[in-house]
């Protein structure tokens, strides 16, 4: 079958880069014509899938710009540090952008984002997928039709769950700030966007309480040794990693992911030498993590409305659960069936907002990642922007209150913000600079 429609690149072919492509490729809306990757094999695999010619497939993101306007939207899926000027180039050249968050790992280089994506007059959408799902829509919808009165305050619980924690924010990609960024915004950036999505306003201000406080030198077991194949606890731990990726033979999407940043070789003496030779076999008391691994962020809006948001690794991998609060109701949801409330009645009603299967139990977002993907590509056919849920614009708000949270954790203060300030400007009474 001949595919048709706009003309899509991809920078950075890891798990998310590929899992967008694939959408695109199996939708039938778009085609996806050129990779940017620094792996060898990583790249030949996207290019020998989607039918790549040698000529489109490049070392790097900066020889695919350097090659032109070669597509008419271009996914931005590099490592976080490598956001902000992939996606200020591609823009230069005219191409519409999908961009994996965080979008930049810095305010400033965040807002260079935006402005040039203004500046070139092409859309640019953050991958934040949560607002792409029906569990949203149908929230959205519910508060807005008064059911539950006035919001007046939420809890939402961000359960990371065990083994997820170790693997990523430990041992893998996201676990030092100084490679990617807090975990605040390298996870739950998703979090921070959504309650602002959901309860329809920014907050006015945050405060933050969190610390690196288990995945510590100091509590490594006794016995404990550097590796987990080496181990003498390593039964007896729940952060095995023997256990763990083992665990992930047989099974299609586990082998996807986590298995698949650990090793490609799916049979167990290829798990067992990536365990005994990469980082993803090193004892989770011996890596060069500093990422917190639980944090809380309180919030106030500007409509008096109050928040909590917790993010913890110690829990089961999970879907977030919330809670949400109101003058004549309230709501409790899971990522797929909200529980409503009513104070006049006394009634329950449960909303299911999923009609396929289950979601995954680790809380990966599977179907709203296809969402994001469909709507990108349906943007760029029709040239209308409203597909996407968000803009360059409402991402940086939600990703300025994510930087606050953080320079109110590190200074025991409560942060205001000034959405409509620059961070050039002078600050507001009481505003704790960075």
């Amino acid at each position: 079958m001949k595919m048709t429609g706009p003309a899509i690149a991809v920078a950075g072919a890891g798990l998310r880069g590929t899992a967008y492509a694939r959408r695109i490729a199996r939708a039938g809306r778009g085609r996806v014509v050129a990779v940017a990757e620094a792996d060898p094999a990583r790249r030949a695999r996207f290019a020998a899938e989607h039918g790549v010619p040698p000529e489109l497939a490049f070392p790097g993101w900066r020889e695919m710009a350097a090659a032109g306007r070669i597509a008419d939207g271009v996914i931005i899926a590099t490592q976080d540090a490598e956001h902000a000027e992939p996606a200020i180039a591609f823009a230069g050249l005219g191409c519409h952008i999908l961009l994996e968050k965080p979008m930049a790992t810095t305010e400033d280089d965040a807002r260079r984002v935006v402005e040039a994506a203004e500046r070139a007059g092409v859309m640019l959408a953050v991958c934040h997928v949560l607002r792409y799902t029906p569990y949203t829509r149908a929230l959205r919808e519910l508060i807005g039709a008064g059911r539950i009165g006035t919001p007046v305050s939420v809890q939402h619980l961000e359960p990371v769950g065990w083994w997820h924690h170790a693997h990523s924010y430990v041992r893998g990609h996201w676990r030092r700030e100084d490679e990617s960024g807090p975990m605040l915004m390298t996870k739950s950036c998703h979090d921070i966007d959504w309650l602002v999505h959901v309860m329809g306003e920014a907050p006015a201000r945050v405060g933050s309480f969190g610390r690196l406080s288990h995945f510590r030198p100091e509590n490594r077991p006794e016995g404990a040794t550097a590796r987990c194949l080496d181990c003498p606890v390593e039964a007896s731990c729940p952060y095995s990693a023997k256990r763990l990726y083992l665990s992930c033979l047989g099974d299609p999407k586990m082998e996807v992911w986590p298995l698949g940043a650990v090793t490609h070789d799916r049979t167990e003496d290829g798990v067992l030498r990536a365990l005994r030779e990469g980082p993803y076999g090193r004892c989770v008391y011996g890596c060069d993590n500093d990422v917190v691994d639980h944090q809380v962020v309180n919030i106030e809006f500007p409509s008096g409305a109050t928040g909590v948001f917790t993010m913890t690794a110690f829990a089961a991998a999970a879907p977030r659960q919330t809670r949400i609060f109101g003058t004549l109701g309230s709501v409790e949801g899971d990522g797929t069936r909200l529980a409503v409330r009513d104070f006049r009645t006394g009634g329950l009603e449960v909303i299911e907002t999923e009609t396929g299967t289950d979601p995954p139990p680790d809380g990966r977002h599977d179907e709203a990642d296809e969402a994001l993907a469909d709507a990108f590509v349906e943007a760029i056919a029709t040239g209308d922007p409203s597909a996407l849920h968000s803009g360059g614009r409402e991402s940086l708000a939600s990703h300025r209150v994510v930087w606050a949270a953080e320079r109110a954790r590190r200074s025991g203060t409560v942060v205001e913000l000034s959405l409509d300030k620059s961070p050039t400007d002078p600050p507001a009474k009481g505003t704790v600079l960075p």
